[in-house]
C-alpha cells in the first residue's frame, strides 16, 4: 500500500507521485463535499420552480405540492450518501487499498447486520412502502397509534409528529398499525349542532343554511371552502338536545378555520333568534310531601335557597346523631357484658 508501506528513502519520483495521489485524495473529497452543498440547494430550488410551472398551468395542488416536497427530500438526502459513499472508495482506492475486499466484507457486513437488525430491516421497508402507496406527506395531520399531529419528517425508518401542545412523537416505521390522514386530498368539519326539543328544526336549519351561505359569499373564507354547507339533518335525540349534523368540505388542515369561525356565528345568531341551545342541568326533589313551586321572583329564589339549606342542615345533624346513638348502644352492651 502507497501510504502505509513507504520505504526509507523517498526518491524524487516517488515523493512526486505521493503527493500526486495525495491531491487527487483532497481532490476527490472536496468535490464531493462542494457536489453534496450544490445538490441541497439546488433540489429544493428546483423543486419549488416545477410547482411553481404547474400552478401557472393550473395543474397543481396542495397535494401535489407536500408529495413534491417529502419526495424531493428523500431524494436530495439518497443522493448525497452515495455521492460521499463513491467519494471515500476512490479515495481509499487512490491511497493505495484494495477496494475489492473491502466491498465484499462491506456485503458480508451488510446481510450481518440484516439478520441482526431484522426491525431496522422491517422500518425501512414500511418506510418505502409509505412513500410508494402515497399514504401520508410532510405537513399532513394524521393520527397514528392514537396520536395525533402535525408531520413535520418522514424518513425511511421513521416518522415525526408535533401535536398541538408542541411535543415531538416518534415512530417508527414498522410499529405503525394505524395510520389515519385527516387532510389527504381535501376536509370535511362536521357540526354537531344541539338545539332545544321545542325548537322547530326546519327553522334552525335554514338558519344554519344561510350562515353557511354568507361564509362562502366572503372573500376571506371563499377561498378554504370547496362546497357548501351540507346538512345531514335530524341526527340524534339527544338526552337534553336534538342533534343536527351539518358539515364543511375545506382544503386540507383548513377545516378548523372554517370550522371555528361557523361555530362563533352560529352562537351569535342563535342568541339572536332566541333558538336556546341546551347545556346539562339538575332537578332537586325533596319528597312527596313538597309541591312544586315556579321561581318568578328574587324572594322565591331566596326561599329556595333556605329550603336547601334546611335539608342540608336536616342531613348533617342526622349524620352527627347516628355516631352518638351507636357509641351509646355499644356502651350498654358492654355495661351488659360485665354484669353477667
Amino acid at each position: 500500500m502507497l501510504l502505509i508501506s513507504m520505504p526509507q528513502t523517498l526518491s524524487v519520483s516517488s515523493l512526486y507521485a505521493l503527493v500526486d495521489h495525495f491531491i487527487r485524495i483532497i481532490a476527490i473529497l472536496l468535490a464531493a463535499f462542494v457536489t453534496a452543498k450544490i445538490l441541497n440547494k439546488s433540489i429544493p430550488k428546483i423543486r419549488v420552480q416545477i410547482v411553481d410551472n404547474m400552478k401557472r398551468r393550473g395543474r397543481a395542488d396542495i397535494e401535489l405540492e407536500k408529495r413534491a416536497a417529502t419526495l424531493s427530500g428523500h431524494f436530495r438526502k439518497t443522493v448525497v450518501v452515495v455521492i460521499w459513499i463513491v467519494a471515500i472508495i476512490m479515495a481509499l482506492k487512490e491511497a493505495g487499498f484494495d477496494v475489492g475486499p473491502i466491498l465484499a466484507g462491506a456485503g458480508v457486513v451488510g446481510l450481518a447486520i440484516g439478520f441482526g437488525a431484522q426491525n431496522l430491516v422491517r422500518d425501512l421497508v414500511s418506510g418505502l412502502f409509505m412513500l410508494l402507496e402515497n399514504q401520508v406527506h410532510v405537513n399532513d395531520v394524521a393520527i397514528i397509534n392514537g396520536t395525533g399531529g402535525l408531520v413535520e419528517q418522514i424518513n425511511l425508518r421513521t416518522i415525526v409528529l408535533r401535536s398541538l401542545d408542541g411535543t415531538i412523537h416518534v415512530f417508527p416505521n414498522g410499529a405503525i398499525t394505524s395510520l389515519s390522514n385527516m387532510t389527504h386530498g381535501y376536509s370535511y368539519y362536521v357540526f354537531n349542532i344541539g338545539v332545544a326539543y321545542k325548537e322547530d328544526t326546519d327553522r334552525v336549519i335554514e338558519v344554519v343554511k344561510q350562515l353557511g351561505d354568507e361564509m362562502m359569499d366572503e372573500e376571506k373564507y371563499k377561498p378554504l371552502i370547496l362546497e357548501p354547507l351540507e346538512v345531514l339533518g335530524v341526527d340524534e335525540f339527544g338526552d337534553s338536545a336534538v342533534i343536527i349534523k351539518a358539515r364543511f368540505k375545506t382544503l386540507p388542515i383548513q377545516q378548523w378555520t372554517v370550522g371555528r369561525e361557523m361555530n362563533r356565528r352560529i352562537k351569535k345568531k342563535f342568541d339572536e333568534l332566541g333558538i336556546e341551545m341546551p347545556f346539562p342541568h339538575r332537578s332537586i326533589y325533596f319528597g312527596e310531601a313538597s309541591k312544586p313551586f315556579t321561581i318568578r321572583s328574587e324572594d322565591d329564589r331566596e326561599q329556595l335557597k333556605s329550603l336547601i339549606r334546611e335539608v342540608l342542615d336536616e342531613r348533617s345533624q342526622q349524620a352527627l346523631v347516628r355516631p352518638s346513638r351507636e357509641a351509646q348502644s355499644a356502651e350498654a352492651e358492654g355495661e351488659k357484658v360485665k354484669e353477667d
